[in-house]
Formats: C-alpha cells, sequence, structure tokens
C-alpha cells in the first residue's frame, strides 16, 4: 500500500488546534455546569442523542424520526434553560480572575483585610455575609442592593455590618481589592437544609456558591462561628486564618500564609 494513503494518522498542526480548541471548550463548558441542573438536563440529552444516532443505524424511521423533530425545537428550548449558564460562560471568557491580576503583595493585602474583619465580627457576635468573587461575575446580585466601590478594608467591613445599619442585613460582594455592592440580596439553596442551625445566611452562602465560584464567607449571629460555602458545600466552625488560607488558595494558587510571613 502506498505511504500517501496513511497519511491521515499523522496530524497536522490544524488537527491539533481544533482538538485543543474543542477540548477547552468541552472543559470550560463542564466546569460552568457542574453542580447545577443544567448538566442533569444535558446528560438526558446526551442519552437521547445516543438513541437518535443507534436508531439511524439500526433504520427505525419512526423513532428517528420523532427524534429529529425534537431536536429541532431542543435547541431553541436549550437557550431558554441554559441561559443563566451561558451568560456565566461567555463573561469568563471575556474576563480573568480578579485576584489574579494582583502581585502577591496586593492579593494578601486583600487577604488580610477580610481576615480581620470575619476575626472582629466574630469576637462581637455580629453576623456578616462576604462574598469574594470568582470567574463568574457577581454584577447580577450588586443591583439587589446598594453598588459601592470602595477599597476592601476591615474597618469598612466591620461597620457595614453592625447593627442597625442600612446595609448590615444583605451581603457584600467583592471584586479584587474593591467592595462593588452590599445589603444584597443573595439567591437561597435549592436543596433541602436539615439543620435547623444553619439559617437565612448560610442558605444565602450555599445558594450564590451553587450557581457560581465564589467564595462565600458567613459569620453566624447566634453562634459567633465562622463559615465557607463553596461549589454547594458549607465547611463550618472555621477560624480567620483559615479564611485567609482559603482565599489564598483561591487567588494565589500554591501559594500560602507562611511563605508571606
Amino acid at each position: 500500500m502506498p505511504l500517501e494513503y496513511l497519511r491521515f494518522l499523522v496530524p497536522d498542526w490544524r488537527d491539533v488546534v481544533e482538538v485543543l480548541v474543542v477540548a477547552f471548550v468541552i472543559y470550560h463548558a463542564l466546569r460552568v455546569l457542574a453542580g447545577t441542573q443544567a448538566l442533569q438536563i444535558l446528560l438526558g440529552l446526551i442519552v437521547l442523542g445516543v438513541v437518535y444516532f443507534a436508531a439511524v443505524l439500526l433504520k427505525l424511521d419512526v423513532i428517528t424520526t420523532l427524534l429529529g423533530v425534537g431536536f429541532t425545537y431542543a435547541v431553541f428550548a436549550a437557550i431558554v434553560v441554559f441561559q443563566p449558564e451561558l451568560r456565566h460562560a461567555l463573561a469568563r471568557l471575556g474576563r480573568l480572575r480578579a485576584l489574579q491580576l494582583f502581585t502577591a503583595g496586593d492579593a494578601r493585602a486583600v487577604t488580610e483585610e477580610i481576615g480581620e474583619a470575619v476575626a472582629r465580627l466574630a469576637r462581637a457576635g455580629t453576623g456578616g455575609i462576604i462574598a469574594v468573587e470568582g470567574e463568574m461575575p457577581l454584577g447580577d446580585y450588586r443591583e439587589t442592593g446598594t453598588a459601592m466601590n470602595a477599597t476592601v478594608s476591615a474597618d469598612l467591613l466591620t461597620t457595614i455590618f453592625t447593627p442597625y445599619s442600612p446595609l448590615h442585613d444583605g451581603a457584600v460582594l467583592i471584586r479584587g481589592d474593591h467592595i462593588i455592592g452590599a445589603g444584597c440580596v443573595l439567591p437561597l439553596t435549592q436543596f433541602p437544609v436539615t439543620d435547623r442551625s444553619l439559617g437565612t445566611r448560610h442558605r444565602a452562602a450555599l445558594g450564590l456558591s451553587e450557581e457560581t465560584d465564589a467564595v462565600v464567607i458567613v459569620v453566624s449571629e447566634e453562634t459567633s462561628q465562622v463559615s465557607i460555602a463553596m461549589r454547594g458545600l458549607l465547611h463550618r466552625n472555621l477560624t480567620a486564618s483559615d479564611v485567609r488560607q482559603v482565599l489564598i488558595d483561591r487567588s494565589l494558587p500554591g501559594a500560602s500564609l507562611a511563605a508571606g510571613a
């Protein structure tokens, strides 16, 4: 057999680029959908797709026709169903993680201010909820509260959550080294919470962490305990040092607080 017939086995640079682009898109699409109901719907569509191709191969005309018509309308339905996830995905393509633009010193400074604020709130028994933006923007949630553009500081954070402050009941949103919103309303978790010690702040922290990749810090008004919600999971009974470490790990992967000491 002439060697030219085997040339298709050797990929050129275009094939490599196509594979990398497709892999990149699939990877980030799954990251966006992870932990959401949209992922379950997507898996169901994949199963139907497998059934469709099996029906085509087996020449099952009725099933092929029905699924073909269904997929035609499913494209438009998917745009509606996945609208929040599509918006987040496009936003992530257009921006970098906020804290990755900082130097190590900048990131540590912000982390220290947040950690100090958490420590003060816990000591005083003052409730609070702070959402630190990741790759998914929190701009939509800022619209539910008061927009701000202030540098992050422990003094400002503790002042916002002071009892009887107009903004103390809502969440503070942080993007990079700035507070972008206060008194914001966050979505409550869609999953049942059986632990009665978890209040509205904890449910809101879980809800936001289910929809975004934000790190959501909660200080309980009743117990003064510190918790962090990430990717739909609640980590409880933490210290201010734990909060600092989580934020450092998020903003500077591979770094540690000890390294900066």
